[in-house]
């Protein structure tokens, strides 16, 4: 979807970019005391969501700034141009759903788990009621009553009460079938090569965690829609034969190609994703500078909970310095 519609958007998108936290912060806040940390939070653009000092309230802060500067996109623009900036606050739905599975399957409580959202569609009062239901049939149900999207992504993925990971698949299976089809639909380029990406990103870190989890079998858990992983490479990762990994040479996923530990994986496919949206900060005449101010942002309040959380626990600054690197 090419063309000068996305002009307005995208100079509101550039200055709002500019007024994202500098790098300058997170360095200092990695040794910073709890006190610290939040005064020097409060000097930046979240200053004005700030209204206590408690963990909690830096939860709120990088909630309720999130919903003013990424929530609100798909009201600045109109047509396809909103279809598509809707399509990526839909994959934070999804990220975001996947998230409460998690967290409800760990005993998390609910403010647990709030601290780790990210800015979608999804309201504060939805939220919270996703977050009271007691499985995710349940779930589905909340989604039903304002015909969301991936309601019945997540009632078809729940039917048969399947394994948790098995789970998370049927639901990545259905968003991204979607979302590739939408994508190419609407012209996007970039979100669909995005999407894409992501797809092999998944599909790695399933391969790793059928390996942890001793399953015997892979089939059925690969995610189509990638480009780089394949049904024989997914297997032998599964299957723990990590020199498989090796085949990622020379692909968009060659930085990954030497973790052998979901943790070093992870921290690999972040970054080859945020540098993947970072190139749709090029694209002047699609959705692609949306896609990279999305990313940014949520890793931008990902890494201020993490920060804050170092500094309330008192930990030490090597305790997250890979998970915020």
């Amino acid at each position: 979807m090419a063309g000068s519609g996305f002009a307005y958007l995208n100079a509101r998108l550039r200055a709002r970019r500019s007024q994202m936290v500098p790098e300058a912060f997170f360095q200092q806040a990695t040794g910073q005391s709890y006190p610290d940390f939040v005064r020097s939070l409060g000097d930046t653009v979240y200053g004005p969501d700030m209204v206590g000092d408690s963990l909690a309230d830096v939860d709120r802060a990088v909630t309720n700034h999130m919903q003013r500067m990424v929530a609100d996109l798909p009201g600045l623009a109109s047509g396809n141009m909103r279809e598509a900036v809707n399509l990526l606050l839909l994959q934070s739905d999804l990220v975001n759903l996947k998230t409460i599975l998690r967290g409800k399957a760990a005993g998390q409580s609910a403010e647990e788990i709030k601290g780790k959202l990210i800015s979608g569609t999804l309201s504060d009062v939805l939220i919270n009621t996703l977050l009271q239901a007691p499985d995710a049939a349940s779930m589905a149900q909340v989604l039903q009553l304002p015909t969301h999207p991936l309601a019945k992504a997540l009632r078809n993925a729940a039917a048969g009460n399947p394994d948790p990971l098995a789970l998370e698949v049927a639901l990545d299976r259905d968003f991204y079938a979607h979302s590739l089809e939408k994508a190419r639909r609407l012209r996007e380029p970039a979100l669909a090569s995005y999407f894409a990406l992501q797809v092999d990103a998944l599909n790695l870190a399933t391969a790793f965690k059928l390996h942890a989890l001793g399953a015997g079998n892979a089939e059925g858990y690969l995610i189509p829609g990638g480009s780089t992983v394949n049904q024989v490479l997914f297997g032998r990762v599964a299957a723990g034969d990590f020199g498989a990994m090796e085949a990622l040479s020379g692909t968009p996923l060659a930085a990954a190609s030497s973790a052998r530990t979901l943790g070093e994986l992870e921290r690999a496919l972040r970054r080859i994703l945020l540098d993947k949206a970072a190139q749709g900060g090029k694209d002047t005449l699609g959705a692609g500078l949306a896609l990279d101010y999305i990313r940014r942002k949520e890793w931008e309040g990902a890494r201020i909970r993490l920060l804050a959380r170092r500094a309330f626990y008192n930990l030490p600054p090597e305790a997250v310095a890979k998970e915020v690197a």
